[in-house]
């Protein structure tokens, strides 16, 4: 066949590969069988061998291909990727209607139902209709780039078909990679015949796969991706026309999914997969509510980390019974000591369980749970195992009471209770076991993000007197690492380039990595935009963290204590010493709008809330949810609702749409 022939041979063979990947994952219909699809691929990829050039990236050869990557880059996400508030009862559904409807003037119109499938979630990037990107969720604002595994998954379509007119340059749509329950278990037998890890659920499995170095591994995982929303404003009018136009670009969703007029059609779709969602090939935990209107999404927007227009409403937890082995002391890194039951391994929503907190002494007291009772244990959202109760019948006398020690099981210090705590805590603020936890803390993902470096190669240092804290990680040579056990000479040279990699570090991650008391990874960037400069940071005192926004006087003392301690401002010191360089959250050039604080409201028509946000940080202002007496501007675009007329009575500046981007764009 010379090449000419081959060209339009190979452009027949894409467009018909495509139609049957279309039928199968988006409509659910198949035409031929696998092995004959299996045989119109190997024809492709034979031409395709013969002549090189006519190779494009969307052709369906093209899903598994290149050399395994050396590790993971990272993606901005076009808008915050929030997470969702949970409910547990439909008494708590009807109260977030009520807060809703509240906030909206007028009634919800609508919601739509979906399953939550237990997945990881992703968001693709569409340039010209052909994929570009594919990224983790991240941190919420920046994800891990994992293009080329994804790209094996066939339910992800290449390249998109603009059905419904012309494509936008850009598209970005947010969905679930999923493994199903007969997937998990085939894999998990192939793991255990070769002696290595076996996963806890579909979640973990999805997780392990999409982060493989190596694409051809996760290739050989059958993963599905289904879409559920587009992150791109294409003017459409509801949540359950975002579904319909999903299915028409080439994505697979969820077919379980529908539109609920009320609360009583809630009801039903609730009560119907709880009931069914065992008989669904892979796992759920409940359903997620999506007020159907965009508009009144829009008007909802988000609070604190979630957003207000969708909800989680989370089935009941599955129960189980098991015996109580032991009840253990778990030293936490701000120093808390957690009793944690060690539990007759069970299963219980598909996951081995075999222990549980017990959260503090005063729910020991409250349960009354002793070493050697029955309990029944559930995980709470199907995720955190926990005890709910203890069969006392079924006890016979040799069962034993538990107390918190008197003093730190790991270094040996009085224990303490803090007045209108319910927590004990070790008296020795530098602990070596609290040391040993701030550890894995400052190296976690979320936080140093060392690859290669986990808790029990950090107990073998620490173990070998290599290091005494996370500054000393810092110093280590190939040397000293080749002699440790599952070390080579390889292995200790790629983790202390891993280390050395890390010496650039932003300054809200640092803030986190500390592992300061109340101080999670949003109060770290809200310090961090506060304060712009470590030194700043370092030298201020507790009223001046009362004045940082979402600050409260409890976080605030936390952080004026932790800062005020020598041996915490000794180890900082120590990490600039050996090389830590602290990237600012914002410039020190902070731009026009420094300081200023903003409040956005209503529709804009040439830009979406986070579209706007991030322009305004750009040029350093900040972004809050309320109008006060603090607030400097309010952007008001169609239908701006209550806000505005806060505005208006505390005198702040309105700016329309024209104005606010003359203002941010110069």
């Amino acid at each position: 066949m010379d090449k000419e022939a081959a060209k339009v041979r190979i452009n027949k063979l894409r467009q018909e590969i495509n139609r049957h990947r279309y039928l199968y994952h988006v409509l659910d219909k198949q035409e031929i069988s696998d092995a004959a699809l299996d045989s119109l691929k190997r024809e492709l990829v034979s031409l395709e061998n013969q002549y090189p050039d006519l190779i494009t990236p969307d052709s369906p050869s093209q899903r598994v291909g290149g050399k395994p990557l050396k590790e993971f880059k990272k993606i901005k996400h076009v808008q915050p990727i929030l997470s969702i508030e949970d409910a547990f009862s439909l008494e708590e559904v009807a109260e977030w209607q009520k807060r809703n409807e509240k906030i909206l003037g007028e009634p919800v119109k609508g919601y739509y139902g979906e399953l939550k499938m237990d997945g990881l979630a992703m968001v693709l990037t569409y340039e010209k209709g052909l994929l570009v990107s594919a990224a983790t969720r991240g941190n919420g604002e920046v994800g891990e780039d994992v293009t080329a595994n994804v790209r094996t998954i066939e339910s992800v379509p290449l390249k998109l078909e603009a059905v419904f007119g012309s494509l936008p340059d850009k598209l970005h749509v947010r969905g679930e990679i999923v493994i199903n329950k007969a997937e998990l278990a085939r894999i998990n037998k192939l793991q255990e015949k070769r002696g290595e890890k076996i996963y806890a659920n579909p979640r973990n499995l999805a997780a392990g796969s999409i982060r493989q170095l190596d694409p051809k591994l996760a290739a050989q995982r059958k993963m599905d991706f289904y879409a559920f929303e587009i992150m791109t404003d294409l003017s459409l009018d509801t949540h359950s026309q975002v579904h319909a136009r999903l299915k028409e670009l080439g994505f697979k969703t969820n077919p379980h999914c529908e539109y609920l007029p009320d609360l009583n059609a809630v009801k039903k779709y609730v009560d119907l997969w709880n009931k069914k969602r065992s008989a669904l090939p892979y796992q759920t935990d409940g359903v997620v509510l999506v007020v159907n209107s965009i508009s009144q999404q829009k008007i909802l927007g988000s609070v604190g980390k979630a957003e207000r227009w969708m909800l989680a409403y989370k089935f009941p937890a599955e129960q189980a019974t098991t015996k109580v082995l032991d009840i253990k002391v778990q030293v936490g890194r701000t120093g808390v000591l957690t009793p944690v039951a060690v539990l007759e391994p069970v299963v219980v929503a598909g996951t081995t369980v075999s222990r549980a907190t017990l959260h503090n002494q005063d729910e020991v007291d409250r349960l009354d749970i002793r070493i050697g009772d029955t309990v029944i244990i559930q995980k709470a959202g199907d995720i955190i195992p926990e005890v709910v109760e203890v069969l006392k019948r079924l006890r016979v006398g040799k069962e034993k009471r538990f107390k918190i020690p008197d003093k730190c099981p790991a270094c040996g210090y009085k224990v303490m209770r803090r007045p209108g705590e319910v927590a004990y805590y070790c008296s020795n603020p530098h602990c070596f076991a609290v040391t040993r936890e701030r550890l894995y803390h400052f190296v976690s993902r979320q936080a140093l993000d060392v690859v290669g470096l986990g808790p029990k190669i950090i107990d073998q240092l620490m173990d070998e007197g290599l290091i005494e804290d996370a500054a000393d990680l810092f110093d280590l040579t190939p040397s000293e690492l080749e002699h440790l056990e599952g070390f080579g000479e390889l292995s200790a040279r790629k983790l202390v380039q891993a280390l050395a990699a890390r010496k650039r570090i932003t300054f809200d991650k640092f803030i986190y990595a500390l592992g300061i008391r109340h101080v999670g990874e949003q109060t770290a960037r809200d310090l961090a935009r506060y304060f712009v400069s470590l030194e700043k940071l370092i030298n201020a005192q507790q009223e001046d963290f009362v004045k940082v926004p979402n600050i409260g006087p409890v976080v605030a003392k936390s952080l004026a204590d932790f800062f005020a301690d020598a041996v915490n401002k000794k180890f900082i010191s120590k990490l600039l010493q050996r090389g830590l360089r602290i990237e600012n959250y914002m410039t020190a050039n902070k731009g026009r709008l420094a300081d200023k604080t903003f409040v956005l409201t209503g529709t804009l028509s040439s830009l979406t809330r986070s579209e706007a946000g991030e322009l305004i940080r750009q040029q350093g202002g900040k972004i809050a949810e309320s109008v006060s007496s603090q607030t400097d501007y309010l952007v008001a675009g169609d239908k701006p609702g209550n806000k505005l007329a806060r505005a208006k009575e505390l005198r702040v500046t309105i700016l329309d749409e024209k104005a606010f981007k003359k203002m941010v764009q110069g």
